[in-house]
């Protein structure tokens, strides 16, 4: 950023801050002081959001990417790792503005509150792209589990080269149709039940993966490794190892970053003045916890499997036995992209109605909300006639995308690195200097500059290589 930009993104900050000075209201029982739902959330609902959303099927595919980078791949996932930290905490610090206190609600908001309105809308494509595909991701991904259940059960009764083929449809539709009751939670702060199942269930998963992986590994059963990875030879050229390289680097982005919501998570927290200091701690546990299962599993799974690991170790079938142990890692995994879905579909859901709320303050279909009433009793839950209709068309749009793209994966794989560098290093990066108020060509500066710059690099190899891994799935399928 110039210095000029600077001082006009700081005249912009001062402008959108005091702008919402006069949206303070006193609180009462159920509302904040502005004169919002009163949040609820803690340290510890954060953290099982953080791990719901990052903690994805993706971990299981950690041992591929590990194969083709070898065992230097250790590093690179501790050093996404750190940057991820890293780059949260500064994110975390532009929850508020620094005038006048004023909460910045989304990610949008804080990106226009220091950066102004054409980085707004900058912001608003990288992270609804990347939480639309997501959703369409895990729709896939909860599909492949479903049918890697019907199939493990296949195998074990008709032996391990049966042709067991299963369709993905039937599985994507029924998880579109549970997804359209899910979604009427009303937001992200009310779903902490969930996640904190969504949580439990990834690690059940990634658990069972490393467990078997270690249990191959001690057996003797292990399969070569080496420091650089899959090696040069017959049926891989110099060039297609780079790529993959590059592609490997693009997945583990894409299980690094948690940006895109991390503002909606720090908004569910209590109001008490220290959102920031929770959520850096809610960034440490996760971050921490999340990297060392990526490398339990990506170590064992690479060290069972060797430079031949699968793309994914419960659902490639590089286990077979005992079926019943495969089938229940399965389960986990759908459970968990249930509550994955939610956690990045509800800003998404939340952005939209927030703006019919504004276009149309005094409509009912819009504002009323209807309790739910069965014979006498009430439940504390209602239905609102916008929420029900526009959440299940997204839903249904959603099922449709994924039912329309079976290669969607590879396209994924390209969302999470273009995704990755603005949203985890860019808005974070340049936001700061503007709450900081750092001057330009000062030591501190140039070295957020520069992490901007190297991650840039790194995300646009991580972006050629997926290219490059979606034309040759392409390929592969019409020559098929």
């Amino acid at each position: 950023m110039m210095a000029s930009e600077v001082d006009d993104n700081r005249g912009i900050q001062n402008e959108v801050c005091e702008s919402g000075l006069g949206s303070h209201k006193v609180a009462d029982a159920d509302l904040d002081n502005d004169g919002r739902p009163r949040r609820t959330g803690s340290l510890w609902t954060a953290c099982a959001l953080v791990i719901t959303a990052v903690i994805g099927a993706g971990v299981l595919s950690l041992a591929w990417s590990l194969a083709q980078i070898g065992w230097v791949g250790v590093l690179v996932l501790i050093i996404f790792g750190i940057i991820t930290f890293y780059t949260s905490n500064l994110l975390a610090e532009c929850y508020r503005c620094p005038v006048t206190g004023k909460r910045n609600y989304t990610y949008m908001q804080a990106v226009k509150a220091n950066l102004g309105g054409k980085m707004y809308m900058a912001c608003g494509l990288a992270q609804y792209s990347l939480l639309i595909g997501l959703a369409i991701g895990y729709t896939i991904t909860a599909a492949i589990s479903m049918v890697a259940i019907q199939k493990s059960n296949c195998f074990h009764k008709r032996g391990h080269e049966a042709p067991c083929e299963v369709s993905h449809k039937p599985y994507m539709i029924g998880m579109g149709l549970f997804e359209i009751v899910v979604s009427q939670i009303p937001d992200i702060g009310e779903m902490w039940g969930l996640s904190v199942i969504a949580t439990v269930t990834s690690f059940g998963y990634a658990s069972i993966g490393a467990a078997l992986a270690f249990s191959t590994v001690i057996s003797g059963h292990g399969k070569r490794t080496s420091v650089t990875g899959v090696e040069v030879g017959p049926g891989i050229t110099a060039a297609q190892k780079m790529w993959r390289m590059f592609r490997a680097i693009g997945d583990m982005l894409l299980c690094s970053s948690y940006s895109a919501i991390l503002i909606e998570i720090q908004d569910t927290l209590k109001s008490s003045g220290s959102e920031i200091q929770v959520m850096k701690k809610a960034n440490m546990i996760s971050v921490s916890t999340t990297t060392l299962f990526y490398l339990i599993c990506a170590c064992f799974g690479y060290a069972a499997f060797g430079n031949n690991a699968h793309g994914n170790m419960l659902t490639g079938f590089g286990f077979y036995e005992p079926f019943w142990l495969i089938d229940l890692a399965n389960t986990f995994i759908v459970m968990h992209l249930v509550g994955a879905y939610q956690v990045v579909s509800q800003p998404v859901f939340g952005a939209v109605e927030s703006q019919m709320r504004r276009w149309w303050p005094r409509s009912k279909f819009v504002i009323a909300e209807y309790p739910i009433r069965i014979g006498k009793k009430n439940f504390n839950m209602s239905i609102n006639l916008l929420r029900l209709t526009w959440r299940i068309m997204f839903v249904v749009i959603i099922t449709l995308l994924a039912l329309a793209l079976p290669y969607f994966n590879e396209v994924l794989a390209l969302l999470g690195a273009i995704s990755f560098w603005p949203l985890t290093v860019y808005f974070p990066v340049n936001m700061y200097i503007v709450q900081k108020k750092i001057s330009r060509w000062t030591i501190r500066w140039f070295g957020l500059q520069s992490l901007n710059f190297v991650c840039l690099l790194v995300a646009l190899a991580a972006a050629c290589g997926s290219i490059e891994g979606f034309a040759e799935a392409l390929h592969i399928f019409k020559h098929s």
